[in-house]
């Protein structure tokens, strides 16, 4: 089999862990064509031995980990983007991060989580146990849920407020979201894309954007429709139906960029 049929069916889940960790599509997607770039160049580092997911997941990492953002990519997005995002994966996300993420957002194993991070299995489940304490640790925020169906809206709403945050709204609507954001604004959002009156979340949340700048998550049963490959895409996605560490793992990862986008330079 080849390497492109190896790693084909991986690629749109590697994009999405890359800009869940970097906190951007830029940035993402830079360090996602890093590693199919060195990968072309050596094609041993994917060997016939080893499972082709976690190869290409530790690959990933060891770009990160070695080659600044700014690095890979133009001056003009260089320009674009925040401080925060021009570090190494090493300086702004802690291995316990990568850990849980790994595990609570693509399904890996404590066994494959230690063969990514190349660290013993015991190690690993220290960092995942690590990471669930700091997120549970999270800042709170004001939270609004766009989702018409009732128990999945119920199960957010108790999901978001067992981490501390506070509900300002749930909207069923495009309409009703925009009304909600009136009236107060949220620091994060979680959104469907596909509403009850045939509106869409993902244009509700473009008006939201416009106005002001606010992390969002897309919880949604149609990821095909936000993983295409084209721009725009999110840096947070959730597939239903959603497990709860999964979703409590992004929302720790986009409230901590978030936050490190808004710090002052130090």
């Amino acid at each position: 089999m080849s390497i492109s049929s190896k790693i084909a069916p991986h690629l749109p889940y590697l994009r999405r862990f890359a800009r869940a960790l970097a906190g951007s599509q830029a940035g993402g997607d830079a360090y996602a064509v890093a590693t199919l770039q060195a990968l072309v160049q050596d094609p041993s580092l994917l060997s016939d031995g080893e499972e082709p997911r976690s190869a290409l997941y530790r690959l990933l990492l060891r770009v990160w980990s070695t080659v600044p953002l700014n690095d890979l990519l133009p001056e003009a997005a260089r320009v674009a983007l925040g401080d925060a995002e021009r570090l190494s994966m090493d300086a702004i996300t802690p291995r316990s991060r990568i850990a849980f993420l790994l595990t609570a957002v693509d399904g890996f194993s404590a066994e494959q989580v230690a063969r990514v991070l190349s660290c013993s299995l015991e190690e690993a489940r220290t960092l995942i146990a690590d990471a669930q304490e700091e997120l549970a640790q999270q800042m709170a925020t004001d939270v609004l849920i766009i989702e018409d169906e009732p128990i999945i809206a119920m199960d957010l709403e108790t999901l978001v407020e067992s981490q501390g945050h506070r509900i300002t709204g749930v909207a069923a609507t495009h309409g009703e979201a925009l009304e909600l954001v009136r009236r107060q604004r949220p620091g994060l959002v979680l959104a469907d894309i596909q509403l009850a009156d045939g509106s869409s979340g993902l244009d509700a949340v473009n008006e939201i954007l416009r106005a002001f700048e606010v992390p969002v998550i897309f919880v949604t049963a149609f990821p095909e429709q936000l993983l295409t490959g084209e721009r725009p895409e999110p840096a947070f996605l959730v597939t239903k139906p959603f497990r709860i560490e999964a979703l409590k793992a992004i929302i720790g990862q986009a409230l901590f960029f978030s936050n490190q986008a808004s710090a002052p330079a130090q």
